[in-house]
């Protein structure tokens, strides 16, 4: 496929006649990877740090805006804070994240709104009480 596009032939044109003539020559039979899907990933378009996320999926990273990482940590604190052994952990634990969602309140940072108030801590104690009495 070194020869040159002729004048007057559009471009489409010669390039489909070019690939269509090595079909017919078995150019594209057996090829690797051959009726396997692409390994790029879920978005195909052209991305400067294609390597990077593809080196993240490998190691099994990912990498969240501050808020969203914060809303995360904050549901993992919940969860946390529900399997507690004592109340003293249930306060330990939501004191805790109510600093770090205060200092992001007062300081946002960019990307998306954090969306979350501090927790009443004497309310999750009533609950995680309930939870334990029930």
């Amino acid at each position: 496929m070194t020869e040159r596009k002729p004048p007057g032939v559009s471009f489409e044109s010669w390039v489909d006649k070019q690939i269509r003539d090595a079909e017919a020559r078995g150019e594209f039979a057996d090829l690797p990877g051959m009726g396997k899907p692409l390994t790029s990933g879920p978005d195909t378009s052209y991305d400067e740090l294609w390597w990077i996320k593809q080196k993240m999926i490998r190691e099994g990273l990912t990498v969240l805006p501050p808020t969203l990482a914060l809303r995360k940590e904050a549901e993992d604190a919940l969860e946390a804070a529900e399997k507690a052994p004592s109340e003293s952990a249930v306060r330990r634990i939501i004191t805790e994240i109510n600093k770090k969602i205060r200092e992001m309140m007062f300081k946002p940072p960019p990307g998306p709104p954090l969306g979350l108030k501090p927790y009443d801590v004497e309310e999750i104690v009533r609950e995680w009480h309930e939870r334990r009495a029930g």
